[in-house]
């Protein structure tokens, strides 16, 4: 063989070898390819159920369940493995259900009412085999139960945050003349006097006045958490007693269509109220339970355990604002936020700052919460140290239930 064919038949060679190697990467690859697609086709083997104390039609119920649809979307879960029961009520029937739902099945059953809590204890104890979890309930810490388990989020902290917008708010009608400083009074739509309610409203509170030092507020509460004929009356009466911007701590739509009609400004809850209220809707301010569910879910299928008591925060997106709807805020709002945001999630900002809120005119220093919700209502826990209350840290429901100064309570 001469010299050119001996060269041709190296380069052939070469060709060969290559184009094997090519053939067989490829495979490969496709072959991880259909492990990874078929995987994640598979989803989890579990059926989960759901207890709901309304349907869509609450704004607060449908926060839950399309964080429900969106945790079992991303675990891969079947529909007909998903049950979800709404208008269950805080009664007897919480527990039938619960029960009906081990009975069909599911080894995760999630009830997200406060009302539903005792029931779901119940359930826990006459189940051992199927994991409880329920949102903002007080007793997980305290019942020792291995298969039942609390959650909830800093939401105070996305309420401080759209405060903020509020405040943004109130500083743009002061400086446009439409209202005197003393004059910026926010009214309040709350559901019932309990703690998260109260947290719930103090926390947005300080953040308006963050901004905003002027402001006042006065609350009034329904006693319901859905009653959308009460929570619109509540709203207009506040507004007739010149309240100029209305923020809400209940579940219907009956407060944002009354600021809209009235023209008055308002921060609605569990998500945005722009498409009804183009014209006042400011921000609102909720809690993602995606990830939460996504978590007990999976810690359930893989039998893993899931901690009695969950919370999460600002910094973990599980308390989140919508988009600020420019059309009504003021200028430089969403900055605002923003740089409040990273100082609450850096620890250089708390949101119940001893220094930024008196009661009775006097600085606390010492506070005893009813942290363990053992029937007494009497404080056990010491939750002022470092100079702020540290809120939803030794449980994960909030147990503010001060009455500060610059807060006026229309009931008591």
């Amino acid at each position: 063989m001469n010299l050119s064919k001996k060269i041709v038949a190296i380069l052939l060679a070469v060709v060969l070898v290559v184009a094997g190697a090519f053939v067989a990467c490829s495979k490969n690859t496709d072959d991880a390819k259909d492990k990874t697609s078929n995987t994640a086709s598979e989803g989890l083997d579990i059926k989960v159920g759901f207890i709901f104390l309304h349907d869509e039609n609450s704004t607060y119920d449908l926060n839950f369940i399309n964080a429900a649809k969106e945790a079992c979307s991303e675990l891969g879960i079947k529909s007909e493995n998903i049950l979800m029961k709404t208008g269950i009520d805080e009664g007897q029937i919480c527990y039938d259900t619960a029960m009906d739902l081990v009975d069909q099945g599911c080894t995760f059953i999630f009830a997200d009412s406060f009302g539903h809590e005792s029931f779901m204890i119940e359930a826990a104890k006459a189940a051992p085999n199927v994991q409880f979890f329920h949102a903002t309930g007080t007793k997980a810490h305290t019942e020792g139960l291995a298969n039942y388990h609390n959650a909830f989020a800093s939401i105070y902290e996305g309420r401080y945050l759209a405060g903020i917008a509020a405040g943004m708010k109130l500083n743009e009608m002061i400086e446009a003349g439409t209202i005197k400083a003393d004059d910026a009074k926010i009214g309040y739509v709350g559901a019932f006097p309990y703690a998260e309610v109260k947290s719930g409203y103090t926390s947005f509170f300080l953040g308006a006045r963050s901004v905003c030092p002027s402001a006042t507020m006065e609350v009034t509460f329904t006693n319901s958490w859905y009653d959308e004929a009460a929570e619109k009356d509540a709203a207009n009466n506040l507004i007739a007693r010149k309240c100029v911007l209305i923020s809400q701590h209940a579940d219907s739509m009956g407060a944002p269509t009354a600021c809209e009609t009235a023209g008055v400004p308002d921060v609605s809850y569990n998500g945005s109220t722009v498409d009804a209220c183009p014209n006042t809707f400011i921000v609102s301010s909720r809690i993602n339970w995606a990830p939460y569910m996504k978590l007990a879910i999976q810690n359930t299928a893989e039998g893993k355990e899931t901690p009695a008591d969950w919370v999460g925060t600002v910094g973990t997106d599980s308390v989140l604002l919508t988009e600020v709807n420019e059309k009504a805020a003021a200028k430089g709002t969403q900055e605002a936020i923003d740089k409040a945001k990273e100082e609450l999630v850096a620890g250089t900002r708390h949101v119940f700052d001893t220094k930024t809120f008196t009661v009775d005119g006097k600085e606390l220093t010492t506070y005893l919460a009813d942290v363990d919700d053992d029937g007494t209502f009497t404080g056990e826990t010491e939750v002022i140290k470092d100079g702020y209350f540290h809120e939803s840290e030794y449980r994960s429901a909030p147990y503010f239930d001060i009455d500060i100064d610059g807060i006026t309570l229309l009931q008591s």
